[in-house]
């Protein structure tokens, strides 16, 4: 059992991450029409490289969420740890029990194609397990809010959201969302071979999520080959709170959960994000089987 520490109250700290969240969609949708007017994606391009882009709109959402952070929480004994303060730092140790784990902008190359397949992860690891978390997909109107006790999902003016997990327990029936941007052949054969019910192809893991908790699909499965680029702590650490506290479930292919906070904040491996909890470990040693069965990676 977690405690916050004794200083945060968490409805206020809930607030302060509302009132945040919000902002940040602001800058996102300003971000969005430049792009838009100009049609040049070089005019917010920080680097130059269309594989792996960072965006102005990524460095802009960085610093003013930490900055909110670190200026209303001063004398917390927590850290941040963001993906864009990695690629200056890349071998960051983290030693404090509570660590909020930032994404700014996943799912950038949906941001730069304009599909909206994009959102801002914030969620905060005790102990090195997520435990509250945010996930705001500006072009849906839709923040995403756990408070570890509770899932929901509000718009900008505070309507509320239904969350509509899925109940399906024959894998043949479900409906599994999958990369956009990210996929890979070995993947592709897995999916293939375990004859889903229909394929949703989306960018960002956040929204991905998001479908499975709106009740769009009921499963995620991440794959990343040996030795090639795999997802990182960010990527997961809000969307795994959120999802695990509505009732679905985030494993890796062990049924073990993810362990966070590795020297190189990486996710390696298969990862499986389920609507369902109670049969998640069956849905696990099913991929197994067929990955077994075809030989189609290295367990």
């Amino acid at each position: 059992m977690f405690k916050l520490p004794p200083e945060i109250d968490i409805d206020n700290l809930i607030n302060d991450l509302r009132v945040l969240s919000w902002e940040v969609s602001e800058i996102f949708h300003d971000y969005a029409q430049i792009l838009k007017d100009s049609n040049n994606k070089s005019n917010i391009l920080q680097n130059g490289n269309l594989d792996d882009p960072v965006t102005l709109a990524d460095l802009k959402v960085n610093e003013v969420i930490i900055r909110r952070i670190n200026a209303n929480y001063k004398n917390i004994n927590w850290e941040i740890l963001s993906e864009e303060n990695v690629k200056i730092h890349p071998h960051k140790i983290i030693n404090k029990n509570f660590l909020w784990v930032l994404d700014p902008l996943d799912g950038t190359k949906d941001f730069l194609q304009g599909t909206g397949n994009y959102a801002m992860h914030l969620g905060l690891n005790y102990r090195n397990k997520p435990v509250l978390g945010i996930v705001l997909i500006p072009d849906k109107d839709e923040l995403w809010i756990t408070n570890h006790e509770k899932v929901w999902c509000e718009s900008r003016y505070g309507t509320i959201k239904e969350i509509n997990l899925s109940k399906k327990f024959d894998i043949n029936d479900m409906i599994i969302v999958t990369s956009k941007n990210h996929r890979n052949q070995t993947l592709q054969n897995l999916i293939n071979k375990l004859n889903f019910k229909e394929v949703i192809v989306m960018g960002s893991i956040g929204c991905k999520i998001a479908s499975i908790l709106r009740g769009e699909s009921d499963i995620y499965i991440c794959l990343s080959l040996p030795g090639e680029s795999c997802p990182k702590d960010w990527d997961f650490s809000a969307p795994e709170a959120i999802l695990k506290a509505a009732g679905g479930a985030i494993t890796n292919l062990h049924n073990e959960d993810l362990t966070y906070a590795n020297s190189d904040f990486e996710q390696k491996g298969i990862i499986v994000a389920s609507s369902n909890r109670l049969i998640h470990e069956n849905i696990c040693l099913e991929i197994k089987e067929i990955i077994k069965k075809y030989n189609l990676y290295p367990l």
